[in-house]
């Protein structure tokens, strides 16, 4: 059998959904070798997953930008399965072909843009009050990263709940942690001090980062700690505010953005931090602190999906709105060897619960569910 999967969200810098789309297709071709799987795109992929190994299986396919790249969705796609017999097509970024009889299964991961619009471009709002009611009446299944956004996608889109299914992601195999000889050479060359605070994300209104960089001023303000905080991420949208609030503020000496970061740099970043900080106001799933979990890093986050059943010896959960309840715990991790050890452990037998296999074994028994009811 042969199966489609969006190859989009690899043709640019690898971010939360481009991760997602690598590390399900190969699992999903290591764990069906007898069937053929096709990342297909309209435009080439990034260097990043050229120079990535993957099954014989697994191939990607890509073609020039032209006019038909710009109504991809409703012609490109669907001609290009019609043409190679594809048996199913998953679209794993909220989209999947609009015309054609393939079976198709969507991954939604989240409805930020519905629920928390006034934090992203209107542009984008726009888009998808139009076009998600067609995807998901076109899709034969959909798949959720947690049961929240599953509830959140019946209620909101009035969607069968027999036709979504919660999968988990995980943390990429490649995240485990570093000694402290093998991050120097990293830390050296993006100018980070030994003592670091860690946000791993794009810069975007939902990942709260004003108060973040508020509650490090209160740290910086009310003790003699001296951390840097480190902002690892590409720019998305509507970030004026947070550069300007950068620029003036009293503790931007120790603040260091250092732009998108490969996953081998965030590796050594997460393995080598006094502590990682999640602040954000909502997720679908939430994959860094899972990701610096898994490189024994000691996490501060918000109850973001990912971190739904974790105990205070997994994490040191906060509220996203208070600045003193986010300087308490900064402080608390830094000066707190012993709750910083606790934290390491059990986040590093936390993140070993997920693992990328049991997401595709779940993610391939959607697959022959909705090739069932495309039969019916």
């Amino acid at each position: 059998m042969l199966i489609g999967l969006d190859g989009i969200p690899l043709t640019e810098q690898r971010t939360g959904v481009g991760n997602y789309t690598s590390e399900l297709a190969r699992a999903l071709a290591a764990a069906r070798p007898a069937d053929e799987f096709e990342l297909i795109a309209p435009k080439p992929y990034s260097e990043e997953i050229s120079l990535e190994a993957r099954p014989r299986n697994l191939r990607t396919i890509s073609f020039h930008p032209h006019l038909i790249g710009r109504r991809w969705w409703a012609i490109g796609l669907p001609s290009y399965l019609r043409r190679n017999a594809i048996a199913l097509f998953h679209g794993t970024n909220f989209e999947v072909p609009l015309r054609g009889q393939v079976p198709a299964v969507m991954t939604i991961h989240d409805l930020s843009l519905l629920r928390h619009s006034s934090m992203h471009a209107a542009r984008a709002v726009w888009r998808s009050r139009l076009r998600l009611p067609l995807m998901t009446r076109k899709a034969t299944m959909i798949i959720t990263p947690s049961d929240s956004v599953r509830d959140e996608v019946c209620e909101h889109l009035n969607i069968d709940r027999s036709r979504v299914t919660a999968i988990p992601l995980a943390p990429s195999a490649r995240f485990k942690p570093l000694k402290e000889s093998e991050t120097a050479a990293t830390l050296e060359r993006l100018s980070i001090e030994d003592r670091f605070l860690l946000f791993v994300g794009t810069i975007e209104p939902r990942k709260n980062l004003l108060t973040l960089i508020r509650a490090f001023e209160e740290l910086l303000r009310t003790t003699e700690l001296r951390p840097q905080l480190v902002i690892a991420g590409k720019m998305g949208w509507k970030t004026n505010e947070f550069r300007s609030y950068i620029g003036k503020s009293p503790g931007a000496d120790r603040i260091r953005v250092t732009g998108y970061l490969s996953n081998e740099e965030l590796r050594a970043l997460y393995s080598s931090c006094s502590a990682f900080v999640y602040p954000s106001i909502h997720e679908g799933f939430g994959l860094p602190p899972l990701e610096a979990m898994a490189c024994g890093a000691p996490v501060i986050a918000t109850r973001v999906p990912s971190l739904m059943t974790a105990s205070q010896t997994v994490a040191r959960i906060v509220s996203a709105e208070n600045v003193n309840d986010i300087t308490a715990a900064l402080v608390e991790l830094l000066s707190d060897k012993g709750l910083r050890d606790t934290l390491k452990e059990g986040g590093l037998l936390h993140a070993a619960g997920f693992s990328w296999d049991r997401t595709a074994a779940l993610t391939s028994a959607v697959y022959e569910e909705a090739m069932k009811r495309a039969k019916r």
